[in-house]
């Protein structure tokens, strides 16, 4: 299997990255075709496909900031079960993480990721593919490691239509397991950072962050 890294919507395997996309996640979650120009041609976005026998079967987001000292995982698909992608495309990020932390010569705290709650508003059908199942998913990055962030969450549509969207969490993975809280000023950076590729705010998500700003410590709790 291939780690391929796309940095143009030109790459042959754009296409097929992008459909998968549009089969796996709801509309609100995908970007336009046409927007995605820009973003994979940021040197601090990494997209990635696994490639097995010249089909796309699988692809990772994510990205690092040394001035946090954290990473985001912006999205993990399977396409194809019983192949090991999953296992694949997380040891490879690991790899590429590592070497992305080195050479900035910081030591990463830790990873956020957003993760469908679907105990909180019945379960999502992405695509029909088994291992994208939000309950599968939930209890494999459970056991990963991941800790939800004690907040009520929303994030900003990335349809660009300012609506805020629900029934995710705020998750977060330590680089020391023990951990049981972190800095809401940390959360509050990182989404500022993150979402300022939306312009278009919900009030929803702008009440959330201003609330964020009056905490000190949030919970890390088990999901």
């Amino acid at each position: 299997m291939q780690y391929h890294r796309i940095t143009s919507i030109n790459d042959p395997y754009f296409a097929s990255l992008h459909a998968l996309l549009k089969r796996i996640f709801p509309p609100e979650e995908v970007l336009a075709y046409e927007l995605w120009k820009e973003p994979l041609e940021d040197p601090g976005i990494h997209v990635y496909v696994a490639v097995d026998n010249g089909e796309v079967v699988g692809s990772t987001e994510y990205r690092y900031y040394p001035e946090l000292r954290v990473a985001m995982t912006d999205f993990t698909i399977i396409g194809v079960a019983n192949k090991g992608i999953g296992r694949f495309l997380m040891r490879s990020r690991e790899k590429d993480l590592a070497r992305l932390a080195r050479e900035s010569g910081t030591a990463p705290i830790g990873m956020f990721a957003e993760i469908y709650n679907p105990y909180e508003r019945g379960e999502h059908e992405f695509g029909g593919v088994t291992p994208m199942n939000p309950f599968v998913r939930r209890e494999v990055l459970s056991h990963i490691g991941y800790k939800m962030i004690n907040f009520p969450y929303v994030h900003p549509s990335w349809e660009h239509n300012g609506k805020a969207v629900e029934g995710l969490n705020l998750c977060f993975l330590p680089a020391d397991e023990e951990l049981a809280a972190i800095p809401a000023a940390l959360v509050v950076q990182f989404l500022e950072i993150y979402y300022s590729a939306l312009p278009n705010k919900p009030q929803q998500w702008l009440d959330m962050v201003e609330g964020l700003r009056g905490r000190d410590q949030l919970e890390l709790l088990p999901i």
